[in-house]
């Protein structure tokens, strides 16, 4: 019975390892990027680096899905989310974190700052 205990730990344990190496995507999580009709150029860029960061960390495990918020069709994401103006959201289930200050203040002048910021917050959800 021990055997079968050791042998059990070490294969689950070697799943969990080979999840982490791959890089495998973090369940559940969507990233959000609401914006409206006429859009400044940080608007432009915040939505441009975000973007790269996800492509760069996550491949296409993770996809920005950019929603023009003036848009009718959107109107029931809109309202769920409770969204008023340009506004970048990590999402997993009912938790929400909002990550917009951060990506309107370095998307232009420190935009690694802004991918960084986005890939602490999806690998602590």
């Amino acid at each position: 019975m021990k055997e079968l205990v050791v042998i059990l730990a070490l294969f689950f344990s070697g799943i969990f390892v080979a999840n982490a190496q791959s890089g495998a995507k973090p369940t559940g999580i969507e990233v959000y990027y609401f914006h409206g009709t006429h859009r400044c150029t940080t608007c432009n860029t915040v939505e441009k680096v975000a973007k790269e960061a996800l492509k760069q960390y996550y491949g296409d495990q993770i996809a920005l899905q950019s929603i023009n918020r003036e848009e009718e069709k959107n109107s029931a994401l809109v309202k769920k989310f409770q969204i008023a103006g340009q506004t970048l959201l990590v999402v997993k289930g009912d938790k929400k974190i909002d990550i917009t200050t951060t990506a309107f203040m370095n998307a232009e002048r420190s935009p690694q700052r802004l991918k960084t910021k986005l890939k602490e917050t999806i690998d602590k959800m």
